[in-house]
């Protein structure tokens, strides 16, 4: 166990170094700060000063890897690589274009984006498989053709339509919860049910027919049929067999949403006015704040890399043979 840890951190390093490398070459190379600087001055004709001036008042002054002004270890750390793109591999992640911190903004908004994520993502586990199961019990029925169409339309929909449904409906129509906004403690379970009831109802239609399909795969294959020779019930069947079968799928599927726990959700966060990464993240990219930008980016990175870890040590919980591995 511990040499398969070791082997997948040791994997994670490099992929972790070439995001890092590629986000450099995107902000500072392909989109260059004198094209920061023209874009945030917002004039067409602004002239070389106001430019130069605008890149020593954010540190976008230096040099891209070698600083040959400065002296000693200086020349290699007194530039841009070091100075916004190595220092983010120690979370150190410096000042928004307007002056804030961006590390203590992350720490204060990650927790109503887990606030959101985490019950969303738990209860639409739930939901989904207990409906994906049901279909597959009833397979062939008039119930499972009823459930797949029901799926169909709402893959159908918009995630749009669920959150503008929702706010006139619960909030605005029969005034149940509050349209938008957050606050801390106990107060904030008011503001997070419509939110979190949108997210897992949009997902419902493609979840569901997503382990709906891995369920009737596994119907098919033969420990299924011994287990219906020794007399077990259907039931049986599926919700201890197939079920327990069917879950290094279901794992993987889980990693994409991993990140999504810390870094919020873009649409939701921002229709209802929650205070966190996701919002954070459109603000940024709305105002062109490309430090919160590039921050996020590596974060993002940094916790998918930290899901398919944590994945990969799931399956030796639901599978041996990656054990014996």
């Amino acid at each position: 166990m511990t040499a398969y840890i070791v082997r997948r951190l040791l994997y994670a390093i490099p992929i972790l170094i070439g995001v890092n490398l590629i986000t450099f070459a995107l902000f500072f190379i392909v989109n260059t700060p004198d094209d920061m600087a023209r874009i945030h001055l917002g004039a067409k004709h602004v002239t070389a000063e106001a430019i130069e001036r605008w890149k020593r008042e954010h540190g976008y002054d230096k040099p891209l890897f070698y600083n040959g002004e400065a002296a000693g270890v200086a020349r290699l750390t007194d530039t841009l690589f070091v100075q916004k793109s190595l220092r983010l591999f120690v979370f150190d992640f410096g000042q928004a274009d307007d002056g804030r911190d961006i590390g203590r903004e992350i720490r204060e908004r990650m927790w109503p984006s887990l606030a959101i994520a985490l019950p969303t993502l738990l209860t639409g586990l739930a939901v989904y498989i207990s409906f994906a199961l049901l279909l597959v019990f009833f397979r062939a029925t008039y119930l499972d053709l009823a459930g797949v169409v029901l799926c169909v339309v709402l893959m159908s929909i918009s995630g749009l339509f669920y959150v503008i449904g929702g706010q006139y409906l619960l909030g605005k129509l029969w005034n149940l919860v509050p349209i938008s906004g957050y606050q801390p403690g106990l107060d904030a379970v008011k503001f997070l049910v419509l939110p979190v009831l949108v997210g897992v109802v949009s997902g419902i239609g493609e979840s569901t027919r997503f382990y709906r399909t891995l369920f009737l795969e596994e119907m098919h294959k033969d420990y299924v049929r011994t287990a219906r020779a020794k007399g077990l019930a259907e039931s049986v069947v599926l919700f201890r067999h197939v079920l327990g079968n069917a879950m290094i799928p279901i794992l993987t599927g889980v990693v994409v949403v991993i990140p999504r726990l810390f870094l919020g959700s873009l649409i939701v966060e921002s229709f209802f006015g929650i205070p966190g990464l996701g919002s954070y993240t459109i603000d940024a990219i709305a105002a062109q704040d490309f430090a919160i930008v590039r921050a996020m980016v590596f974060l993002g990175s940094v916790l998918y890399i930290l899901g398919l870890l944590l994945t990969d040590l799931s399956y030796t919980l639901v599978d041996p043979r990656v054990r014996l591995e």
